[in-house]
């Protein structure tokens, strides 16, 4: 479809907020919350399972500042989960504020709230615990069916029925099936069966997670913390406190997170001391809470069987993902599933059968949560993989091999919900990309003398743009007095721009400035529902419900103005800063309109729209990777990096572009140095940015994206997501590179110099 012109839409528009986080304005959580609030801290358990048979808080107590400390015995027994999502959630309830069962060290034991941190610090020191140390599960090979329950209460609840059961250590389970794989993989010329493995990385957000609680002067539990899902915290909150919705709310100011807010990892803990002692208090967790008591990527392992024929037609996928979702179910039987549903349709071109198997199990770890790319990550590291191995066995060229089995626009996914490819531009994106990157000249492995050798690597990937028939998104536009405009959202800016975007599309149906549209959120009080920034939502889903608001905002200041003008509504047009009468070519002024109505007025010059889609068109994205290689040390520097995105229309080409160049550097990241790992007794061995490995600037290498466009017509403005699969490439495409350099794949993740090293055959 031939790319409209916009005013504003498709343009790069400074951020909303760029100035105040430039200039270092209080935009965060602890900037903008008062100083003199309760310090509140977190007893953590050193063991990876086991009960509290005594917790003597006496002596601890008697410190002075200390105002109370709170333990198991003094905490509601509700039952709740902590994953923001949509009711009844996917996750099971298996929480409790403080339990006496300590299920992974890390765990909360006892609240401690005090008038200054020293006192909270020294009165945790004094806190005398004695534990019945239990038999932990460790290995989550070894899981499921293991005779060392991680949950074994009776009152553990999963609101939705996904195939869990606690007495096996089962968050969800389940099998999907479309034609006869085994007879299809049978017939195949050549069928491959490799196993991946992913690691449980952190986001790592500057922001560590923190929260400021009050009581209002009504009495109501005021809660502004860093969140990205301020209506499923309200939710979450009240689960878990045993008190009305009504009670609460929720604020969310600037935030940093990838993800990890996407779960109420600490704000339950203020919020309750609040209640009890009716004064204001605080949480700021450190960063090694954040590290071991936060809410990680899941651990996978995945299974991938693929059967081809011997010209390369892929014919059939077979998957098994296995996952860790750690200590607790959040997340767990929602991430598992992108797994699959993301990887396998990418060769729906193809694909005659494929299945996809998963397990969720518990284990003794650091609960796993939310995080860019949600799932998808971890399978489309593996079935990327798996396709770079068939092309180097039939000895085609990788980029060929998927220009034969690749999805394209038209074609109905089976192993995607049976959703349409209405927009589609991976083919142009992957030829791009080659012209882009160079292919042709950088695919032959070059020997650069003193052991070092460069080579390339691909991947394609794709996501999607919310959840189908599940993802909500509310705007409210209004006519100010100055004939500007209000946009009110529950969306939460998380760094990716959406106030921006969505001030964007503001201003390109109301045909006016985006400096003239004034954005607010996220506050459950004056926002409209929205189900949060998560799942690639935002652009696709709250953008869908900001251009609804829009028409309708026309048409109620057309109908305004039709009876100032006294001529008829259909006479009257709209035009950017004023409404003309066609008949008789008077106009009034948008700034006249809002005065109007102020004064015998009773048409509110505001609308507002929610939206759903029944559909999740997914952004589609190549790329290629160059590397240098030093087979002595096992070293691998990233020279440069080449992508092509389609996101359908980029809102705002120049956030898009960041965003790419973002998640890249973070899957750089995952494949090359983050870890997490635990020692014999399960505590996490990462605790600190002097442990856990982070890229840099130095890193990075050369960094390019482009875009190639496709028009989504369910989006607004033909715009498709793009925040998550910019994190989706760079595994798949630096495992390639290395086999390209060494000969050797490798299937676990991090790929760390001492792996290829070691691997590196001797000459």
């Amino acid at each position: 479809m031939e790319q409209k012109e916009f005013k504003s839409v498709n343009k790069s528009v400074r951020k909303k907020d760029s100035m105040q986080l430039l200039t270092g304005k209080p935009v965060y959580t602890d900037d903008i919350t008062p100083d003199n609030a309760l310090v509140v801290k977190i007893l953590r358990s050193p063991h990876a399972n086991a009960m509290i048979e005594e917790i003597n808080t006496a002596i601890a107590k008697k410190v002075p500042g200390v105002v109370e400390i709170f333990t198991w015995e003094d905490v509601p027994k509700n039952r709740f989960a902590i994953a923001g999502q949509t009711f009844p959630e996917p996750s099971p309830y298996d929480r409790l504020i403080l339990d006496r069962h300590v299920r992974f060290s890390g765990d909360a034991v006892a609240i401690i709230a005090a008038e200054n941190e020293k006192a909270a610090l020294k009165a945790m020191k004094l806190i005398r615990v004695k534990y019945q140390v239990l038999e932990a599960v460790l290995d989550f090979h070894n899981a499921k069916d293991n005779p060392v329950l991680v949950h074994p209460e009776e009152d553990w609840y999963p609101p939705c029925p996904v195939g869990g059961d606690n007495k096996r250590n089962l968050v969800a389970s389940e099998t999907e099936v479309r034609g006869d794989v085994d007879a299809v993989m049978q017939d195949c010329d050549i069928v491959l069966e490799r196993t991946y493995h992913t690691r449980a990385f952190n986001q790592a957000m500057m922001e560590t997670f923190r929260t400021y609680t009050e009581l209002d002067r009504y009495g109501r539990l005021r809660v502004v913390a860093s969140t990205q899902i301020v209506f499923h915290t309200r939710r979450i909150l009240s689960n878990a406190l045993g008190i009305p919705k009504s009670k609460i709310r929720v604020e969310k100011p600037r935030i940093g997170g990838f993800g990890a807010k996407q779960s109420v990892v600490c704000e339950i803990y203020p919020a309750f001391v609040t209640l009890k002692t009716g004064r204001a208090a605080k949480l700021i967790y450190t960063r090694e809470e954040s590290q071991i008591a936060g809410s990680p990527r899941h651990e996978m392992e995945i299974k991938v069987r693929i059967g081809a024929s011997k010209t390369g037609k892929i014919r059939v996928l077979d998957l098994y993902t296995l996952s860790n979702t750690g200590a607790y179910g959040e997340h767990g039987p929602t991430t598992v599933g992108l797994s699959g549903h993301k990887s396998i349709p990418l060769y729906t071109g193809s694909l005659e059968a494929h299945r996809f198997v998963y397990d969720v199990v518990y284990t003794n770890h650091q609960a796993a949560g939310a995080y860019r790319g949600y799932g998808a990550t971890q399978g489309i590291f593996a079935v990327e993989c798996i396709v770079n191995e068939l092309a180097a066995k039939l000895d085609m060229d990788p980029t060929v091999l998927r220009d034969m089995n690749m999805v394209r626009e038209g074609m109905i996914m089976p192993a995607y919900y049976d959703e349409p490819n209405n927009a589609c531009a991976l083919d142009k994106c992957m030829q791009h990309c080659r012209e882009l990157f160079g292919w042709e000249e950088k695919y032959p492995v070059r020997d650069m003398g003193n052991g070092k050798v460069r080579a390339s690597g691909v991947a394609m990937a794709m996501q999607g743009s919310g959840i189908s028939n599940v993802d909500v998104g509310s705007a409210t536009v209004k006519l100010s007095e100055d004939g500007t405009y209000n946009l009110l959202i529950g969306a939460a800016d998380m760094g990716t721009g959406c106030d921006t975007i969505l001030a964007q599309m503001v201003a390109e149906c109301m045909d006016c400035d985006v400096d003239d549209v004034a954005v607010f959120g996220a506050d459950t009080d004056a926002s409209p529902y929205d189900s949060g920034s998560y799942a690639s939502s935002t652009t696709y889903i709250t953008g869908k419900a900001v251009e609804k608001a829009c028409a309708d905002l026309k048409k109620t200041i057309c109908s305004i103005a039709s009876e100032m003008l006294e001529c008829s509504r259909d006479e009257v047009v709209f035009e950017s800063d004023h409404v003309r009468c066609a008949a008789t070519g008077k106009c009034v002024s948008l700034r006249d309109i809002a005065y109007k109505t102020q004064v015998g007025n009773t048409q509110p010059a505001e609308a507002t729209a929610t939206h759903s889609s029944p559909v999740s068109p997914p952004p589609y994205m190549v790329g290629m990777v160059e590397i240098e290689l030093d087979k002595l040390t096992g070293q691998v520097t990233v020279l440069d990096y080449a992508a092509v995105v389609d996101c359908g229309i980029p809102i705002n080409p120049a956030l898009a572009r960041i965003q790419t160049e973002g998640g890249i550097v973070q899957g750089i990241g995952h494949t090359l140095m983050e870890n997490v790992t635990y020692d014999a007794h399960g505590r996490p061995m990462e605790s600190s940015f002097l442990q856990y490995k982070l890229p840099t600037r130095l890193d990075m290498g050369k960094l390019r994206v482009e875009f190639e466009h496709s028009y989504e017509p369910t989006g607004p403005f033909g715009a498709k997501s793009i925040g998550e699969i910019v994190i989706n490439t760079p595994a798949p495409a630096i495992a390639h590179a290395i086999y390209r350099a060494t000969g050797v794949w490798h299937s676990e993740l991090p790929i760390t110099p001492e792996k290829i090293a070691m691997a590196c055959p001797v000459e």
